[in-house]
């Protein structure tokens, strides 16, 4: 059975979505539903932005949520979002490369959004000749 949607706690709806709008279209989603964001195809799992109260720290390095993981077409989609992001100032865990523990023609970057959340761009085709 596929995953309908995934819900991440910000503390801070609004501004979240101020990330998160120009985030997603690079990855294949548009807005929808006021507080989510939907496949432009409509055909997969959605993310919903929920308010959680500030005073509880996300860590990636406790019990939960370790990262999402975005499938784009390309490995230019994977750069272009590897960009947008250094230009941001956003931390950078690991810069475009292959991955080949994870699959042939993996080739992936990761990153931490502004809440800590531990996000990945990942594309599973060969490298254009």
């Amino acid at each position: 059975m596929p995953i309908d949607h995934i819900g991440l706690g910000v503390p801070g709806v609004e501004s979240a979505k101020a990330y998160y709008d120009q985030l997603m279209p690079m990855v294949g989603f548009q807005p929808c539903f006021g507080n989510g964001y939907c496949p432009n195809d409509w055909n997969g799992a959605q993310l919903f932005l929920y308010e959680s109260s500030a005073d509880g720290a996300y860590s990636r390095h406790q019990s939960g949520l370790q990262h999402l993981a975005f499938l784009v077409a390309t490995r230019e989609e994977v750069d272009t979002v590897h960009a947008w992001v250094r230009d941001r100032g956003d931390e950078v865990l690991h810069a475009p490369r292959p991955f080949p523990q994870f699959g042939e023609h993996c080739y992936a970057t990761y990153f931490l959004d502004p809440h800590g959340f531990k996000l990945e761009v990942v594309c599973q085709s060969p490298a254009a000749d």
